[in-house]
Parts: structure tokens; sequence; C-alpha cells
């Protein structure tokens, strides 16, 4: 099943059950609290775990793909072409990861703890963790999938509803060239 379509389901069962919670009571509010901070630590521990693995693999393999043009780029709104290791892409995959999910907890500590709204506590103690488990880095290095079809670098970024990005990574020889001859390649990133 599409990961998009199942999130929606399940925040719709969630959001369900939350409604039954009694909030009122203070001790289950600590409990949602401990629940939402047990979930949070598990997501971490995946990817750092994720990090360890791909730093003891040390993949130099090397990763030429050219990026899509940004859509309000400005200036700048050319393809470009990106020359990087394995290590790298799936070490900045990781990053990015990592920040998502510090910038989902900094908005439900506000909604919470500024807003008083407990119902997202029960949301975000589940989602992120499915969000995690369903990431293709995660699947690579802590499960053991091999990178091939909807796991083979660069990742492609799912569109709404799984439908595809509305501009996708090229990796064929053709665009590489093309991006090398334009004079926005061989740069590698730092």
């Amino acid at each position: 099943m599409n990961p998009a379509i199942s999130n929606m389901m399940l925040m719709f069962g969630l959001m369900q059950v939350s409604k039954k919670i009694p909030f009122d009571d203070p001790m289950i509010v600590f409990y949602a609290r401990v629940v939402y901070l047990v979930s949070n630590i598990f997501i971490f521990s995946l990817y750092f775990f994720a990090r360890y693995k791909i730093s003891k693999k040390n993949d130099l393999t090397t990763l030429k793909y050219v990026e899509p043009a940004q859509p309000f780029g400005g200036s700048s709104n050319e393809r470009k072409l990106v020359t990087t290791t394995v290590k790298e892409y799936d070490l900045q995959q990781v990053s990015s990861a990592i920040r998502s999910s510090f910038m989902g907890i900094g908005i439900l500590l506000f909604m919470h703890f500024k807003l008083g709204y407990t119902n997202p506590l029960v949301m975000q103690s589940v989602l992120p963790v499915k969000s995690a488990l369903e990431q293709k880095i995660i699947q690579i290095h802590v499960f053991g999938k091999p990178a091939t079809g909807d796991l083979k670098r660069p990742f492609k970024s799912a569109g709404l509803f799984g439908a595809g990005g509305t501009g996708e990574v090229q990796t064929d020889k053709k665009a590489i060239s093309q991006a090398e001859k334009s004079g926005s390649g061989g740069v590698k990133d730092e």
C-alpha cells in the first residue's frame, strides 16, 4: 500500500483513538508524554545506527546525478550535476531525516506546551516511527535490503499520493554529459 494513503488511514484511526483517551487526568498526559519520548528515542536510535553502519561500510563508490531545477530557484534555475560518493549521499539522507524529525518535535512541543493540545501526542508517537521505518536509507542500512529498484540511489522523491515529484533526479549518461557541458558539472558537493 502507498505510504501516504496508509499514513492517512492510520492518522484517522489514531484521531478516533485519541478522542477516547481521558486527557483530563494528569497521569494519562504524563504517560502520553513518556510514550512520545520513547518513540523519539527509538527513531533517533534508528538514524544513529544507520549513520554508524554507513560510516563502517565506508562505500566510496562515485555517484553522479543531475538534480532537478528548483521550482522557485530565482536566477539559478538550471539543473545541477552532483558528484558525490555513496557514503556522503547516505549520510546526507540520514542528516536530512534527523533534521525533519527535529522539526516535527519542535512543532509538537509548541502545540503541546504553548497551545495546550494533547491529542497530537498520540499521533506523533506512531506516525514518525512508521515513517522512519519506511525511510529508504533505513531499509538499506538497518534492514539490509539491497539498493536496487526503489532503493536505488539517488532516491526518487515521491510527490503527493506517491506520484512522481515535479522534477526527477536524472542518472542517465545523456543528462550527466549535458550538465557537464553546460558548466554546472564537475563540482563535488562538500
